[in-house]
């Protein structure tokens, strides 16, 4: 996600200032707000499937069971929790979160493809862009704030 264009950033050193300027700013811009806001919520509908963060803990998961250095094992008493055993107890949101979760079919794709990793200079511009899309968000928290106090 990229500040800015997903998300406004919050500073993690002065939340509440963070967050009145954040207020003010979409109040003064509420079409560039909503656009965040609607870019945002695509970006968690559309890049945020479950089943691109199934792939994701997959590889994940691939990846950490290579620098295990033993064979687990399943202790005696260990009883087996299947996924629907989880969501019947659960009612609402939580219930309907975890019944999304649940494989129902097999898939229509190839099983578990990530995409490519970013080459060094994709990812270095990438990371360029985020730093200086919060820079920018707060020099202007700044200056809203300067502002403010001369008046005073």
């Amino acid at each position: 996600m990229i500040p800015q264009q997903h998300y406004w950033p919050i500073s993690d050193n002065d939340k509440c200032k963070s967050l009145k300027f954040a207020v003010q700013w979409g109040n003064n811009h509420t079409h560039k707000a909503e656009a965040i806001g609607k870019a945002g919520s695509e970006f968690i509908h559309e890049d945020m499937k479950m089943e691109r963060v199934f792939d994701y803990i997959y590889h994940l998961l691939n990846e950490y069971a290579k620098l295990q250095r033993f064979d687990p094992i399943v202790p005696q008493n260990a009883t087996e929790i299947c996924s629907e055993s989880l969501a019947c107890p659960l009612d609402g949101l939580w219930r309907k979160f975890m019944e999304e979760g649940l494989e129902k079919s097999p898939s229509y794709s190839d099983p578990c493809i990530l995409p490519p990793p970013y080459d060094p200079q994709q990812l270095k511009t990438f990371v360029e862009q985020k730093v200086n899309a919060t820079k920018q968000v707060r020099s202007w928290e700044s200056e809203y704030w300067s502002s403010l106090n001369k008046k005073q």
